[in-house]
């Protein structure tokens, strides 16, 4: 039975339909993203008031980078079988539990569980395979743009939750900042409820750009959600553009949410940052990153999208080799043209390789790219994990950084070896079952 409203009773015309629904994706995903940007202020803080180390603090983002990652194809999939809205306030409302709860916590597993699963799962319903489902559902025309829009959610959250969590953190305490995790989440509950929808055809209308005598698209899969993305897994899995793509996906997460997110903040304090010095750096990349997420959407649309990641991975590993010798105790020029220049970069992986899912695998690219996406969170999860230790051991984040470097080359081989597909809008993956 559907879930959406009837068109008479929406109050919107039909053709106003795909930007509402893109508008309340963005808010979506601006709001999941400022969830998971909570780690990287609250790390010092967990660690001065229990005494944690930085590897056991990083063990519980990293179970919640695998998470986001390994739950965002069964969300698409559950979005296709059950729609968007449901999934979406769901996860919603487990990540409000997650941080509500989480103020309560005096041990490590504690922490693992909330932070790690609850808001792990929570946010992968609102992952980038959710774009891909935007998107490929509900727009033809300028679908590289929006994919790019709704991408540079994911930073827009970072540029409104990080100053406010750092400030918070460093003046009364890491648990009010939780606490403002879990009223964003319910504040975005209602939004979801009564302008998301599922597909163009609940409300009347087509996707936009598409042609209105265009065939119907294909009925929702009436098995289970876990069966389904597991045969799409399976397909796609026996082809060489998925291992492509999902291996530079892997370092694209390994050298963004994985060490940067998670680490800059701590890694600046070091060379004697104040933290939220280097916080409010970090939601500066936020904004660049939206200018470089939508231009590269844009450029998605017009050139090959393999030349732009070649050019993206290239880029940002020369950025992140040279961050050690930038490093100091105050925001000095040659810092702030690292900010601008990664910034620029950060996720303008996304659409292209969005748009690559698409031409390989057609109709079924949210749940392929979610999975392509869940290589992205495990190489995230390895490198949060990966420089905490290093972070331990070594009493620097040098060796991470140089690493990430020669990763972002490897990323830009990778890229370099996919295959064009024959048809923008043909996939070459054959459909087994569903």
């Amino acid at each position: 039975m559907s879930t959406t409203t009837p068109p008479a009773s929406s109050g919107l015309r039909a053709n106003s339909w795909p930007w509402a629904v893109a508008a309340t994706a963005f808010v979506a995903l601006m709001c999941a993203a400022g969830f998971r940007s909570a780690p990287g202020v609250l790390i010092d803080p967990l660690h001065s008031e229990f005494g944690w180390s930085h590897a056991t603090i990083s063990a519980a983002v990293s179970v919640n980078l695998v998470l986001y990652g390994v739950i965002s194809p069964f969300a698409a999939a559950l979005m296709e079988r059950f729609g968007m809205r449901r999934v979406v306030t769901a996860g919603l409302l487990l990540v409000a539990a997650g941080s509500g709860l989480t103020v309560f916590i005096d041990a490590p597993w504690q922490l693992v569980l909330l932070w790690g699963v609850c808001i792990g799962v929570g946010t992968g319903a609102t992952a980038l395979a959710f774009v891909a489902t935007v998107t490929g559902r509900w727009f033809v025309r300028h679908r590289g743009l929006v994919s790019g829009v709704l991408t540079a959610a994911q930073s827009a959250g970072g540029l409104v939750f990080l100053p406010l969590m750092a400030s918070l953190a460093s003046s009364h305490g890491w648990r009010p900042a939780s606490l403002v995790v879990t009223a964003g989440a319910l504040l975005v509950v209602p939004l979801v409820v009564f302008l998301l929808r599922d597909r163009p055809s609940d409300v009347g209308t087509v996707a936009l750009g598409a042609d209105p005598d265009a065939p119907e698209p294909p009925a929702r899969p009436t098995g289970g959600a876990v069966r389904h993305a597991l045969t799409v897994l399976r397909d796609a899995a026996r082809t060489g553009p998925f291992w492509l793509l999902a291996g530079g996906f892997a370092i694209c997460g390994a050298t963004t949410v994985g060490l940067v997110n998670t680490h800059f903040v701590p890694a600046a304090h070091d060379h004697g940052m104040p933290a939220t010095t280097a916080a409010g750096l970090l939601a500066v990349v936020g904004v660049f990153d939206v200018a470089g997420t939508i231009a590269s959407g844009w450029f998605t649309d017009r050139i090959d999208p393999r030349r732009l990641l070649i050019a993206y991975y290239l880029l940002r590993g020369a950025s992140l080799a040279v961050l050690p010798i930038l490093l100091g105790p105050s925001a000095t020029p040659p810092i702030w043209a690292f900010i601008v220049f990664y910034g620029l970069d950060w996720v303008a992986t996304v659409p292209p390789t969005v748009s690559l899912a698409r031409e390989h695998f057609g109709e079924r690219a949210p749940v392929v790219f979610g999975w392509i996406f869940a290589s992205h969170q495990i190489g995230s999860a390895i490198a949060a994990l990966g420089a905490g230790l290093l972070r331990d051991e070594t009493g620097s984040y040098t060796s991470a950084w140089v690493t990430a470097g020669g990763l972002c080359a490897v990323a830009a081989v990778l890229s370099l070896l996919v295959p064009r597909a024959v048809d923008r809008e043909t996939r070459v993956v054959p459909v087994a079952g569903g």
